[in-house]
């Protein structure tokens, strides 16, 4: 798969598609170009039928993403026209993978911090080795947050947990945040990339329209702006229950059988 820039690798293994931040020797910290890259990488994903998750991570061993490339600030942060592009480019790309349709996995090893965390929580589910670490580190630069990262952050870990993350601006290892609940599941260093493999599979074998209505009645029911979409959440359930998967699921199950699933 092709990517706008080296900065950013598509990969498709299987039914994975791969999004990998690639600028290891700055421990994947984000620039323009990798911001710009994500949607246009999700989209190729969303279209290909056979990509059934998608994998977020970082290239090395060091880091998942460290946060904002900050040397990149005086060029393209260095007036108020860049600061609103960077900001509008940074929330679109933020955007589009919360509300990607398929399941998103954040594979975590090492330093998950700042940007690279509201990254990792943009995920459905976050899967760290045992030698990462996590923080936000906006109480020692003067940066606020907006509501809708916070809401993020504090339906996952609760307002005691998230306030003490703020607060101290300190860094938790992986213990402690799956703890808290900021991550799913962790894992030894060496396990990490088969564990992610076979969770990948697993979810590979499933209905993604089962998945997808899940996902958004998910999103819906924990929403900041107003009441939930019922009617778009009962068409979803409807459109499973008249899909072609669930003949086979059915079918699959009566004939004890692994079902083998469409998306339609």
């Amino acid at each position: 798969m092709i990517s706008p820039t080296p900065n950013m690798i598509a990969e498709k293994v299987g039914p994975v598609g791969r999004l990998i931040f690639n600028k290891p020797q700055k421990h994947n910290a984000t620039s323009t170009d990798m911001w710009e890259a994500i949607p246009v990488i999700l989209d190729e994903f969303e279209r290909d039928p056979e990509i059934r998750v998608v994998v977020v991570t970082g290239a090395g061993d060091k880091a998942f993403v460290s946060g904002a490339d900050i040397s990149e600030f005086e060029k393209a942060r260095n007036t108020p026209e860049q600061v609103a592009y960077y900001d509008k480019i940074g929330e679109l790309a933020n955007k589009r993978l919360n509300k990607c349709s398929k399941p998103t996995i954040a594979r975590i090893r090492g330093y998950c911090i700042g940007g690279g965390l509201a990254v990792s929580l943009l995920c459905d589910i976050r899967i760290a080795s045992e030698n990462s670490r996590f923080g936000v580190p906006a109480a020692r630069l003067g940066l606020g947050y907006r509501a809708s990262g916070l809401k993020i952050l504090t339906d996952l870990v609760g307002p005691s947990h998230a306030k003490e993350i703020f607060f101290t601006a300190r860094h938790f290892n992986a213990q402690e945040a799956f703890g808290m609940g900021l991550v799913t599941r962790v894992v030894p260093d060496a396990e990490l990339d088969s564990y992610v493999d076979n969770y990948c599979r697993m979810i590979g074998e499933n209905a993604p329209l089962t998945m997808h209505a899940a996902k958004r009645t998910i999103e819906e029911l924990t929403r900041l702006d107003g009441e939930p979409d019922f009617a778009r959440l009962n068409a979803l359930v409807k459109q499973c229950f008249d899909s072609e998967d669930y003949v086979e699921g059915r079918t699959a199950f009566m004939e004890k059988r692994k079902p083998v699933f469409k998306g339609r």
